[in-house]
């Protein structure tokens, strides 16, 4: 069994670069994977494990200056979720490219799990998905509105152009694991909205701390390794990715006609063209000959 590990902490890391080489190689050396990034304002990321290697890694994480308090969210998989450790130096640990925007300085009122369900249900509270679009698609709370992004940097713009829909309302936000809300709500606040409010540990701790009967969550959320998706109980879900487009579909989707193993699926095939197809054709070979070859390719993304 794989320990999982999603965390994100803001903090000032006035040399981030100094920080990689023995973040590296101490994952390295306990044979844990993932993706993690550092940035001036923090670290983010997920990796993968050993019970012994995860807790040597956060013990390290937990000692960079600032990071005493980190918290994460755990959870598990039957097989390797990623096939190799990145650890990347990047200009913010989630982009929203809004450079006033600091989770440090303040952020919207935390909501525990158990306490979100009384809360989206106010008739004064508009709650909305931070996500992008792809996520929102597979699984989202009840009456949560979707703004339709493809990019976190797109939620900006999105909100100034419909802010006026969201006049004297509360708003509650939420996203996979809570790193985008710590940026959306602080953002909000600097727009002038008075009450801002934000599902503490976002949609996993809830998944992993709400019953499912008594849940207002709808579908599977996405997550940003193999998995793909989990449900209730963070068990993981049906959904695959096209290796295309890097959505998720479901397994009857590759039985669809627009469907063609690593390049196109019935969401993407109108977004390439003839000539890309054969690139994705190409590069689906070269993968399946290094897979005979008995090397593996597992990528994955950051977006908690």
């Amino acid at each position: 069994m794989h320990i999982i590990a999603a965390l994100y902490h803001f903090t000032r890391f006035p040399d981030p670069a100094a920080l990689r080489p023995p973040l590296r190689e101490l994952c390295e050396d306990c044979g844990v994977t993932g993706t993690l990034l550092l940035a001036q304002e923090g670290i983010n990321g997920t990796i993968a494990g050993s019970r012994a290697g995860i807790d040597a890694v956060l013990a390290h994480i937990r000692a960079l200056p600032g990071c005493a308090d980190l918290e994460w969210k755990e959870s598990t998989a039957s097989k390797p979720p990623f096939a190799r450790m990145k650890v990347r130096l990047k200009r913010e640990i989630v982009t929203m490219g809004q450079p006033d925007v600091d989770p440090r300085a303040k952020a919207g009122r935390y909501v525990a799990p158990q306490d979100w369900n009384d809360l989206i249900r106010s008739p004064d509270v508009a709650v909305i998905d931070t996500r992008n679009d792809y996520e929102v698609a597979i699984g989202t709370f009840e009456g949560a509105v979707d703004p339709e992004t493809s990019s976190f940097r797109d939620f900006p713009q999105w909100w100034e152009e419909n802010k006026d829909r969201f006049h004297n309302k509360r708003i509650a936000m939420f996203c996979t694991g809570g790193i985008r809300c710590e940026k959306s709500t602080n953002f909000l606040l600097g727009q002038g909205v008075d009450e801002v409010y934000h599902l503490k540990g976002g949609i996993l701790k809830y998944l992993e701390e709400v019953p499912a009967d008594d849940s207002t969550w709808q579908g599977e959320c996405f997550v940003f390794d193999r998995r793909v998706s989990v449900g209730h109980g963070l068990v993981e879900g049906p959904h695959e990715l096209c290796h295309a487009c890097r959505r998720p579909i479901l397994p009857e989707d590759r039985h669809r006609p627009e469907y063609e193993h690593g390049v196109s699926c019935h969401q993407c095939i109108d977004e390439t063209s003839a000539d890309d197809k054969a690139r994705f054709r190409e590069r689906q070979h070269q993968i399946d000959l290094a897979r005979a070859r008995g090397e593996t390719h597992l990528g994955g993304v950051i977006g908690v």
